[in-house]
């Protein structure tokens, strides 16, 4: 284990701007204008982000036994396994040819897990993870997030034969970009995105959590030999609308892939802050550390009976969770009304009230 010495989390580490509460009400009904424009052109009610899934898997976690005190935490505290649900996406509102190359997603939903809950989340027996795969969000507030969203609801169901060809635009501008040592979120958010295979990718939780006495993020990397393979793995999805869903059905109709769970604890409030959600935290001053593992095996990864069942069925929210890993900051703060939104619509306009799975309840 690396010697980290973790900052015990302050709650003046949290430091909310009086405004903020408008502007998430703002970021709550630009959301809910996104949902409103998708319902109307398909019938369906869609999330208003990461609307489009490529893989709905079933799984098991496992919580590592030995782990430092540091590290056993919440959700880690002790030895455990269950059932877990895994959801791939892409980012945008709506549902688009693969060919517009946008950022992935992976939601994580651990079930049975004991412990106290965030208020909110009673009775329930989840621990919810949101990732994507860069490991700090595109804007450092969510007041900064909200003017790309509004970019984004602008943009939503409309000329996708434009964003195809803006989307190879961009990609090659992030080459540019890529190949003098940087990235762009931005450029990737819109439609930038390197095409290659979505399991090939370490996602993030992008913005920290509490960790118990601390505070972290957490990632969750292939580790398989299969899987890692697909690392930077060219995948050609022009003329596939479909191509990523396609890639991953291919993979698990034949094999399996382990994924190991991290956490990068905060060390220094400046260097690994919490308020600032676009800011990467030194990986040389705290390493992501393994504490668990997630297990699938081959199976159909993608079907329309499992899209009614965890597309339209099932809430990923952050805010589904232990009071051990309470999310920390703006943008945490602004997810949690934004999703309750998302699942509350979806619930009403397709008919399908979200469930929430138990332990021992068939997947």
């Amino acid at each position: 284990m690396p010697d980290v010495q973790p900052l015990p989390f302050d709650p003046a580490f949290e430091q909310k701007p009086d405004d903020e509460d408008q502007t998430i009400a703002e970021m709550v009904e630009v959301l809910r204008s996104i949902s409103q424009t998708t319902y109307a052109s398909g019938g369906h009610a869609l999330r208003s982000v990461h609307a489009k899934s490529h893989g709905l898997l079933k799984g098991t976690f496992e919580v590592l036994g030995g782990l430092p005190a540091e590290y056993a935490q919440g959700a880690f505290a002790a030895p455990l396994k269950g059932p877990c649900v895994l959801r791939l996406s892409t980012n945008p509102g709506d549902i688009l040819a693969d060919s517009v190359s946008t950022p992935r997603g992976l939601a994580v939903k651990m079930i049975g897990v004991p412990g106290t809950r965030l208020a909110g989340s009673e009775g329930l027996q989840t621990q919810d993870w949101v990732m994507q795969d860069a490991p700090a969000f595109s804007a450092p507030t969510p007041k900064a997030f909200l003017k790309t969203l509004k970019l984004l609801a602008k943009t939503t169901d409309r000329a996708e034969g434009l964003k195809k060809a803006l989307s190879a635009v961009l990609r090659g501008s992030e080459k540019v970009v890529e190949a003098f040592g940087g990235q762009s979120p931005t450029l990737k958010s819109l439609g930038g995105h390197p095409e290659t295979h979505p399991l090939g990718e370490t996602f993030y939780t992008l913005v920290p959590i509490l960790y118990g006495k601390h505070f972290a993020k957490l990632s969750v990397a292939p580790v398989s030999p299969e899987l890692q393979a697909l690392t930077d793995a060219p995948l050609n999805v022009n003329r596939k609308p479909d191509g990523l869903r396609e890639a991953v059905n291919d993979f698990f109709a034949t094999q399996g892939g382990v994924w190991e769970i991290r956490v990068q604890l905060g060390v220094d409030i400046e260097k690994t802050p919490i308020e600032d959600a676009s800011v990467v935290w030194p990986e040389a001053l705290a390493p992501y550390v393994t504490v668990a593992r997630i297990e699938v095996p081959a199976q159909p990864a993608w079907t329309e009976a499992l899209s009614k069942q965890i597309d339209d069925g099932m809430l990923f929210s952050p805010w589904q969770a232990l009071a051990a890993h309470r999310p920390l900051g703006g943008i945490m703060r602004s997810r949690k009304p934004a999703y309750e939104m998302s699942g509350q619509w979806r619930a009403e306009h397709n008919g399908c009230p979200m469930h929430h799975p138990s332990r021992g309840e068939p997947l």
